[in-house]
């Protein structure tokens, strides 16, 4: 392949050259859902609840989100190299600070500005890699691998980190992060040329009002989802004045995008029916996709798996993921509809969340689980790239980015709304049919009586005194109805799924317009969303 843009020197072959670029991508995504990777063991570790750990991974992606359309201006004004090393060498000071500090709320900004420095190395990376594929076919095997890591960056962090959070404290992961950066680090410092592509720009008229007020609202929108459900929502202050000023700051944010000759998101995009169709596509699909958080949940809980165990049993939703999103470039590149790309990811849902709702119980073998968690993983794998691609497709490529950047907020939403609709369920249906338990339970019901005779017995054989026995039994009575509470409350969760993904498929059957519609990326300096 004949060089186009010698940011390399010479000496380094092309293939090599890829191949670092793609892996500079890969330390930042898997600090992105790194919290997550196990939510009680960071909460132990920094002293704070499950949903400050929420919150921190909401942080990250808020900045991805908000810096994304600003950032493009420090890449016009440092050449490559200089811009590399740059926000690499901020990112491993972040991580250093995240290894060292146990307070939540020094994490949270240094998450923040994690996601703005991930932001710059995916636009980068990504940038360069297409300015060295010549052909649309490259560039949408390059679009569909990097996709292909990020959606499985959250099972995949599992899997490497289960035994290390198993065996040191929990900020030991930062410091593997800080590992990660440093082979990336010194190739680039070494085999890469102070080339710029374009005279030095410089950085006068940066929108940093657009991207304050854009940034506020996005974490506004997190921290509303995450806990408003633990606040009670409007009825806290502090709930109802994020609402007021999410409020507020749209209304400045509209007028002063009108006003602007060069607005921070293109409001041009959504003239186009086939970008705003995506975009509903895409949130659904976002929702749908964290659903599996409730099945993790389910795993631990009901069936008592260890994290370890449960990242290896996930291996078969990574082995899901990787096979949809092949399947998914293969018919992309053969220009297949995109009716032939939704329907069959979002029937594969379809079936995930109606096997798992007659699979939940309170015993059951873990074999049970490896064809549905690997259907998931297919089902996500195939509707995730060909929708980016359609959303941005969709629109003139002057105005890709900002499709782009608008594709990515609503990922952002999607994750947080997911969020929200878990936290809400989880506490009213559990409540209910807890309630509902203690309704139909009492001394008298003969399978009350005999469950707390034969735990009763059974602690009392194990030296326990009779009188304490009966009040192990009763907790162990308490800790069965929790169980199946949580049971109850994972089956009616999935079986909205099934009807949000049954009306999902029918309009994408019924809708006429998708028959016409090719996917293919129009640009070759495109960013990633």
């Amino acid at each position: 392949m004949v060089r186009k843009v010698p940011f390399f020197k010479s000496w380094i072959p092309e293939w090599l050259i890829k191949i670092i670029l793609f892996l500079m991508t890969l330390p930042g995504i898997t600090i992105f859902f790194l919290p997550l990777a196990n939510v009680n063991a960071a909460a132990g570790y920094y002293g704070c609840e499950p949903a400050d750990i929420q919150f921190s991974v909401a942080l990250f992606y808020a900045g991805y989100v908000g810096f994304y359309s600003l950032e493009r201006r420090f890449f016009s004004f440092l050449a490559a190299k200089e811009y590399f090393l740059l926000f690499m060498t901020l990112q491993i000071t972040a991580c250093l600070i995240c290894y060292c500090t146990k307070e939540i709320y020094v994490l949270f900004p240094v998450r923040f500005l994690q996601g703005m420095l991930f932001a710059c190395n995916v636009n980068l990376s990504l940038t360069l890699i297409f300015t060295r594929l010549s052909s649309e076919r490259a560039r949408e095997i390059s679009f569909s691998v990097f996709f292909g890591i990020l959606i499985c960056a959250l099972p995949f962090n599992n899997l490497i980190t289960a035994n290390l959070i198993d065996s040191y404290n929990f900020n030991i992961i930062y410091k593997g992060a800080i590992f990660l950066y440093v082979p990336g680090f010194i190739f680039l410092a070494a085999a890469m040329r102070h080339y710029r592509i374009s005279a030095r720009f410089p950085l006068y008229k940066l929108d940093w009002e657009s991207f304050a007020l854009y940034s506020a609202m996005l974490v506004l929108i997190g921290y509303i989802m995450i806990f408003g459900q633990e606040y009670y929502w409007l009825e806290d202050k502090r709930i109802l004045g994020s609402v007021i000023a999410i409020a507020v700051l749209s209304v400045l944010s509209i007028f002063r995008q009108k006003a602007m000759k060069r607005p921070y998101i293109d409001p041009r995009v959504f003239r186009y029916r086939n970008f705003k169709v995506g975009l509903v596509i895409l949130f659904v699909m976002y929702i749908c996709r964290f659903a599996s958080g409730i099945t993790n949940n389910y795993f631990i809980s009901a069936l008592h798996f260890d994290p370890f165990y449960l990242s290896y049993i996930n291996i078969f939703n990574i082995l899901g993921l990787v096979a949809g999103v092949i399947i998914a470039c293969c018919m992309v590149l053969q220009k297949k509809n995109i009716r032939y790309i939704w329907g069959p990811g979002f029937l594969l849902l379809l079936i995930f969340h109606a096997v798992m709702y007659f699979s939940f119980d309170v015993q059951a073998d873990e074999f049970n689980y490896y064809i549905p968690l690997f259907i998931q993983g297919l089902g996500v794998g195939l509707i995730m790239v060909p929708t980016i691609i359609f959303i941005i497709s969709s629109v003139p490529a002057s105005i890709g980015p900002s499709a782009a950047a608008t594709a990515l907020a609503i990922r952002y939403l999607g994750f947080c709304v997911s969020i929200a609709l878990i936290n809400f369920f989880e506490l009213f249906e559990k409540s209910r049919h807890y309630n509902a338990f203690q309704d139909h339970l009492s001394e008298i019901d003969p399978a009350v009586r005999n469950f707390i005779h034969s735990q009763t017995a059974k602690l009392s054989s194990k030296g326990m005194p009779e009188d304490h026995a009966l009040k192990g039994a009763d907790k162990l009575l308490a800790a069965r109805m929790n169980v199946q509470s949580q049971v109850r409350f994972a089956m009616d969760y999935y079986e909205m799924m099934v009807w949000i993904l049954f009306v999902s498929l029918l309009l994408i059957l019924l809708f006429p317009y998708l028959n016409r519609t090719a996917l293919y990326l129009k640009s070759r300096r495109l960013s990633p969303a």
